[in-house]
């Protein structure tokens, strides 16, 4: 498939299958994130891979995964994620965000649905899978088949990219 027919056909899948996702779909999940790019190639991300109903039990204390069979923790390593050196800014959302981008669409690709979840309780997911300090939970990645009720609650309208780009200065 085609890197613009995939990004068109990827959209946020909010109700899932009773379905598991294959060990080796997994793994090609996985890996499109580990080759994903970082910020002076520290590879900061640190993946929690949650299949197991007593894992989900624990996601579910902190956010809602709209019943995924699969759900991917995304978070940063602090202690070595680059640093921008005019400002001291950590990139540790940027990085994780390519990292977690890039499974989405591997995910696409195999004919999975995801969602991306930011709206989740931090502590309650460093409490429950006993994180330490320097591991920061920064999103969620729930990972499924798509129920039919999901593909007829599709959204894909978008601004007119007039509205998001500008050339030379913005509002211009």
């Amino acid at each position: 498939m085609m890197l613009m027919d995939l990004i068109k056909k990827r959209y946020s899948v909010r109700n899932y299958k009773n379905e598991p996702v294959p060990d080796d779909f997994l793994n090609q999940i996985l890996e499109a994130g580990r080759l994903a790019p970082t910020g002076a190639n520290t590879q900061p991300q640190r993946i929690i891979v949650v299949r197991e109903q007593n894992g989900i039990e624990k996601i579910k204390k902190a956010a809602n995964i709209f019943e995924a069979p699969l759900v991917l923790i995304v978070c940063a390593d602090n202690n070595v994620v680059w640093k921008r050196p005019l400002d001291g800014k950590k990139i540790s959302d940027i990085d994780v965000s390519i990292v977690t981008d890039h499974m989405m669409l591997a995910a696409t690709e195999l004919g999975l649905g995801t969602v991306w979840i930011c709206y989740f309780k931090t502590d309650v997911i460093k409490s429950e899978f006993n994180l330490p300090e320097n591991i920061e939970p920064i999103n969620i990645l729930a990972v499924g088949y798509a129920s039919e009720v999901s593909e007829l609650k599709r959204r894909t309208s978008r601004k007119p990219i007039e509205e998001t780009v500008f050339y030379e200065q913005y509002g211009h």
